[in-house]
């Protein structure tokens, strides 16, 4: 699916935020730090715009790291000097493997490195010790499911259609799972969809989904998949509401209630909700925000510190992985703006 975003809209949104910063930007040396980073963000993204790809990775990212300093500024969770970013918290090794295989370290938990401390504030993982690839990272991003970088069994994000909830009142969360790999549907059984979604927690405890049997709901029989021409397809899947997430003795829950809890359980992307993979060097499903901050690092210390295998990297006549860099560099400019917007509305209250 097309992810559609309004950058200029976001900037709109960063700029007016500035007279009246948010959360505990509101004052004093937080104030100042939340509007001279949101302006260093914005120029550096206006920068990157203009440039090409043998420099935009380090304008963009630059620009992500300055807004991670406004959203820090702006935490309400970030007290005392806690709030205030040193180092980058993060560590690239492996530039002379291929491309996918570049190995992304953080520093440990509780440091003052801006990857780590702005994870924390999301509920986001960091990984000190087991290295995770560039590729498995980059699979994280929504708007690279049409860029793969190998032709590797992928995890990627799945979307989850909100308006499939409904209104109407049921026991059970039904919704729309998108993006399943081929390679689960052509398997075609209960346990091939349950062994994928063991990399899915969030999703991994579903109650029942659409069968084949005329389309009746269980287990027994096999998904019913719809497939999508370009590749990949969708499945109803439904969950049991949790007891006590505000449902009648009936055991009936609102449209509300049960949109409320497949929030609980997704990720936000640009208005969109997603089921993400958990790697297996993490506890939990890394944030989006952060996933572009590991990718965007990545490739801003090849840009750097390795320009001639840059260069080749980036020369659609020599590279395999030209065209989705220069996707990725292309999203990143529209992209991040929404995500450092929503992602200030979301720790700031």
């Amino acid at each position: 699916m097309d992810i559609h975003v309004d950058a200029d809209e976001a900037w709109e949104r960063l700029r007016a935020s500035r007279w009246n910063p948010p959360g505990r930007a509101g004052s004093g040396s937080r104030r100042k730090t939340y509007a001279a980073a949101l302006e260093q963000t914005e120029q550096m993204f206006r920068a990157a715009a203009v440039v090409g790809p043998a420099t935009r990775p380090l304008q963009v990212f630059y620009g992500l790291s300055q807004a991670g300093r406004a959203i820090a500024a702006a935490a309400v969770t970030l007290k005392s000097e806690g709030w205030r970013l040193v180092t980058h918290g993060i560590k690239t090794t492996g530039f002379d493997r291929p491309f996918p295989d570049i190995q992304i370290r953080t520093d440990p938990p509780g440091t003052q490195g801006s990857f780590v401390r702005v994870s924390e504030v999301l509920d986001s993982p960091v990984w000190e010790r087991d290295p995770v690839r560039l590729e498995d990272v980059w699979d994280l991003l929504p708007s690279n499911l049409r860029y793969p970088l190998t032709t590797r069994d992928r995890l990627t994000p799945m979307y989850v259609d909100e308006v499939s909830v409904g209104t109407h009142e049921h026991t059970l969360l039904s919704v729309d799972v998108c993006n399943i790999p081929d390679r689960v549907m052509d398997a075609g059984t209960r346990e091939a969809l349950s062994d994928f979604l063991t990399s899915y927690p969030a999703a991994a405890q579903y109650e029942s989904y659409v069968s084949t049997h005329a389309l009746s709901l269980g287990l027994e029989a096999p998904p019913e998949y719809r497939r999508y021409d370009h590749g990949g397809g969708e499945l109803t899947i439904n969950w049991r509401m949790p007891h006590g997430a505000g449902t009648r003795l009936d055991g009936l829950a609102t449209g509300a209630e049960r949109l409320a809890h497949l929030r609980a359980m997704t990720r936000g992307y640009a208005g969109d909700r997603y089921f993400l993979p958990v790697l297996p060097s993490m506890k939990r499903e890394l944030h989006p925000l952060m996933a572009w901050w590991a990718v965007l690092y990545a490739l801003s210390m090849l840009a750097r510190y390795q320009p001639a295998a840059w260069g080749t990297l980036i020369s659609v006549d020599n590279s395999q992985h030209a065209v989705p860099i220069e996707r990725l560099l292309e999203r990143a400019i529209n992209h991040l703006p929404v995500l450092i917007a929503d992602t200030i509305t979301e720790v700031s209250t």
